[in-house]
């Protein structure tokens, strides 16, 4: 099988990686310049305190899509997972620490549920997951009969999603933990080699002794365990737990993954080119909210700010999808002209 694995560790900055570095900085620019005190320490300390939950959505997307797939499904798990959280907590009178671990593995096992249709019943990733995307939005709505909410937490839970550590957002600590876990597991082992060499080609993959079924089923199920994780420290944060939590979550953690450079064909990728991804996205949705000398479709930017992010988000998402057909294309082309000039007299 053809050599996928490239250099051994992670590129400080590729050049995908520089070019995204370079749009963050523009962003930066750009509100600083438009909007109100967007620099100011505590407006930076909520950029990542109100999208750390998109983060760590995005880190345990990029193994999925290194694999070729794709998880729908991230955001109504993490509705499901923050429903049965709080009916753990406030009907049955469980603690927080182990209602979250109930919380993380109900996420793990809606990831097993993904990875057997996926890996054993060698169902269409994309199918599978847009399926669970319904079941389980629906099942959360089913528990709270479409409208309870459950609210009230212990002060010491709510501290997660809203107190600091060394200045530091306490649910950033979480993060940061999660990615340096991601770091080791997708550059430093053989499982990460493992998901590019199934994203490049899976049958060479498997003939190369490699156990696929396996491996794509972890990225799945560690999917699942941090959207439990992830809605846990979103209920912190909001101090409420209802079926809604998470509307929309996939596809910014998708576009976070995609803008950072892994392809969305498998194969190639990086946690390094994801968190830039979603810095890139956390900056944009929280800059738009800060514009106020600027005006579009006759209203303030920031009065918009929520319907604008979308827009840019899916247009994002875009551009990063047409940018990996376009290089995938690019490379077919260049690999058969080399192929053809090797075999001319």
């Amino acid at each position: 099988m053809q050599q996928v694995v490239k250099p051994r560790g992670i590129p400080l900055l590729s050049r995908h990686e520089t070019v995204l570095a370079l749009l963050i900085v523009l962003e930066v620019f750009l509100f600083q310049n438009w909007g109100r005190n967007f620099l100011s320490s505590g407006n930076v300390s909520n950029i990542f305190r109100h999208s750390v939950e998109i983060g760590l959505l995005a880190l345990v997307m990029t193994p999925v899509i290194l694999t070729g797939g794709i998880d729908l499904s991230v955001g109504s798990m993490m509705g499901l997972c923050a429903v049965v959280f709080g009916i753990l907590v406030k009907q049955y009178d469980l603690p927080p620490g182990l209602a979250a671990l109930a919380a993380v593995g109900l996420g793990s096992l809606g990831g097993m549920g993904n990875a057997w249709l996926i890996t054993r019943m060698h169902l269409p990733p994309l199918i599978v997951t847009l399926g669970t995307f319904s079941l389980f939005r629906g099942l959360a709505e089913a528990l709270t009969k479409g409208s309870q909410a459950y609210s009230g937490f212990a002060q010491g839970f709510l501290n997660i999603g809203n107190a600091s550590v060394l200045g530091i957002p306490m649910q950033l600590w979480i993060f940061l933990a999660v990615l340096i876990l991601m770091v080791v597991l997708v550059h430093r082992s053989t499982w990460g080699r493992s998901l590019r060499a199934i994203g490049y080609a899976p049958e060479g993959a498997r003939y190369a002794g490699i156990a696929v079924a396996r491996v794509t089923g972890m990225a799945y199920i560690l999917a699942g365990a941090v959207a439990g994780l992830a809605a846990v420290i979103l209920v912190s944060r909001l101090g409420e737990a209802r079926a809604n939590i998470g509307i929309g979550y996939e596809l910014l953690a998708i576009t976070a993954v995609v803008l950072g450079g892994t392809s969305i064909f498998g194969g190639s990728g990086s946690i390094t080119g994801t968190l830039l991804g979603y810095v890139a996205v956390a900056v944009l949705n929280n800059g738009l909210g800060r514009i106020t000398a600027h005006r579009i479709f006759d209203q303030p930017v920031a009065s918009v700010a929520r319907e604008l992010s979308g827009m840019l988000t899916g247009l994002l998402l875009l551009v990063a999808l047409a940018a990996a057909v376009l290089l995938k294309s690019l490379a077919t082309r260049r690999a058969r002209r080399q192929s053809l000039s090797s075999h001319q007299p």
